[in-house]
């Protein structure tokens, strides 16, 4: 990735902090010009809008999926249906319901969206830490993989995630995220259809033997896992690097000094953390907000006691959300690339929820995300809600609060921005620190509006006092939690003490079925009753006090 296109798009991004509405109202002008005259130009009257006032009388708030049978005529091959150029990829996302998504993604979009989004968010890195991104060879990154079979539409269209795009087909070489491209990562012709487990494998197998000194993960469940990896792998790691072989084929020249010194490691300490493999790593590129700021701490320490964690973009599978200018928390929101609407969540997200400005938006209150794009997007509302934590000029300087997802047994309408926020208070009431939790609502336990159960991962000494300071913190964050158990309608919360890798575990067994890591999320609500007896049934190792 070129450093002059990095800073050439941080400077860029810089410049409009100080105008979000004349930067957001040009934009707007642009997506008009391009794609008013489309059939979903046409049928909302979009020659006519010329502000956002306008576009939100012309157009109702849309999910991805109201907006379906749109991308579906564009799969179909109809032309001219939401931009005016054609898509050339489809982003998947399995999305909060399960069901794939199909994102139109069209040149126009990457090249004027997309590609500067993800030169702007390495910015912060190459100006703190420019040694970490000075030799492109000693770059491991999980998250981007070109090379992993895809998926296709009927019509024949790759259907794949963003990580998965190689964007030296839209003609930049240099957008092909640091790492990607090193010359020791590439599998064999014969292992690319292999599992994403044994993917996995193959780029620790090859790191093993770099001097890493840059890890992007994006997704901090990779991050998490990665130690995790190491102390189940080793073994096969040891065998391959003595032999020179890749999953038992020849492959490199036999190393076994570096076999041995990996070995020692193993036996010194019970396992390979990071840190035995690569003393030099000095950054770890990762969202670090949400649950993730809860345990993420303590996995630096496995990394080493000088690494820094440096925040990726916020992002969804639809668009760019916010970019990260510095280390700040926070990130400002991506003003160039979408026309951002934004409603407060403390309430529903409907069609015609009035919304807000960038400009009217304030500091410490969580909201929905709506936006329009170049590539074809108007009005869509995102699964993610963001916190205000702050500006940079006059633009909101934002974090990933969590999922628009809500939990009710008494209608008291638990947000994931609110759980997590008990969460984190409770921790820091107790001192409790943690490798990883989940909430479940338990409506089957008693006879009364139902229980809230909490499954945790301690990374310290587990401490039974968690579960009566969380259940404090959530009334106080959420008013119909607290009048719920004041009324008798809610039992008290119950804490759940599992295994300490019982959620590294489940990520395994998500990955071993076939998902992509990029695409294993932690999750704040247990998705379903199966999860949570699966991670439930992960004893502790030792007695809880």
């Amino acid at each position: 990735m070129n450093a002059e296109h990095i800073l050439a798009e941080h400077r860029r991004l810089l410049e409009g902090m100080d105008r979000p509405y004349e930067v957001q109202r040009e934009l707007l002008t642009t997506i008009l010009e391009r794609n008013a005259h489309t059939a979903f130009g046409r049928e909302h009257g979009l020659e006519a809008v010329r502000s956002v006032e306008d576009l939100s009388r012309a157009v109702p708030i849309c999910t991805h999926e109201e907006m379906m049978p749109w991308i579906e005529r564009t799969m179909d091959g109809e032309r001219n249906v939401l931009a005016a150029d054609d898509p050339v990829v489809y982003f998947s996302s399995s999305g909060t319901t399960g069901h794939e998504k199909h994102i139109p993604v069209t040149r126009t979009y990457v090249e004027n969206t997309f590609l500067p989004f993800l030169h702007a968010a390495f910015a912060p890195l190459l100006l703190t830490l420019p040694q970490a991104l000075a030799v492109p060879e000693a770059v491991l990154n999980l998250w981007q993989d070109p090379t992993a079979p895809i998926g296709h539409t009927p019509k024949g269209r790759p259907h794949i995630g963003a990580s998965q795009v190689d964007y030296r087909e839209f003609g930049a070489a240099s957008a092909l995220g640091p790492g990607s491209g090193a010359t020791w990562d590439g599998i064999p012709e014969e292992l690319v259809s292999a599992t994403p487990w044994d993917r996995g494998y193959y780029k620790l197998r090859l790191a093993a033997e770099q001097d890493i000194r840059l890890l992007i993960c994006v997704n901090p469940a990779i991050a998490a896992a990665l130690p995790y990896q190491l102390g189940l792998l080793w073994p096969r790691l040891v065998e391959d690097i003595a032999k020179g072989t890749l999953d038992g084929r020849p492959h490199t020249a036999p190393n076994p000094r570096r076999a041995k010194e990996i070995e020692c490691h193993a036996r010194t300490f019970g396992t390979v953390h990071p840190y035995h493999l690569w003393p030099r790593l000095s950054a770890v590129f990762v969202w670090n907000s949400a649950l993730a700021s809860l345990y993420l701490p303590r996995v630096r320490e496995m990394y080493g006691p000088g690494v820094q964690l440096v925040s990726a973009p916020v992002a969804s599978c639809e668009g760019p959300v916010a970019v990260p200018v510095d280390l700040s928390p926070g990130a400002p929101l991506y003003l160039p690339g979408c026309v951002y609407e934004f409603v407060p969540a403390d309430g529903p997200l409907r069609a015609d929820s009035e919304t807000l400005s960038a400009g009217e938006l304030e500091e410490n209150q969580d909201y929905h995300v709506v936006f329009s794009h170049v590539g074809g997007l108007y009005r869509c509302a995102v699964n993610d809600v963001v916190r205000v934590v702050g500006r940079v000029g006059r633009t909101p300087r934002v974090e990933y609060a969590g999922r628009n997802i809500v939990r009710s047994a008494a209608g008291e309408a638990l947000t994931e921005g609110a759980a997590l926020r008990a969460l984190r208070a409770a921790c820091q009431d107790t001192g409790a620190e943690i490798r990883n939790a989940t909430y479940y609502l338990d409506s089957k336990e008693t006879g009364h509006g139902g229980r809230y159960r909490i499954a945790v991962a301690f990374a310290g000494p587990p401490t039974r006092s968690l579960a009566t300071a969380l259940d404090t913190r959530l009334s106080e964050q959420c008013e119909g939690y607290r009048a719920g158990r004041r009324s008798g309608l809610m039992e008290p919360l119950d804490m759940v003490v599992v295994h300490r890798d019982a959620f590294q575990r489940e990520w395994e067994r998500a990955v071993r079925a076939g998902q992509r890591p990029p695409r294993v999320k932690d999750r704040v609500f247990a998705p379903s009753e199966e999860v949570w007896n699966r991670i439930t049934a992960q004893k502790p190792e030792i007695t809880v006090a």
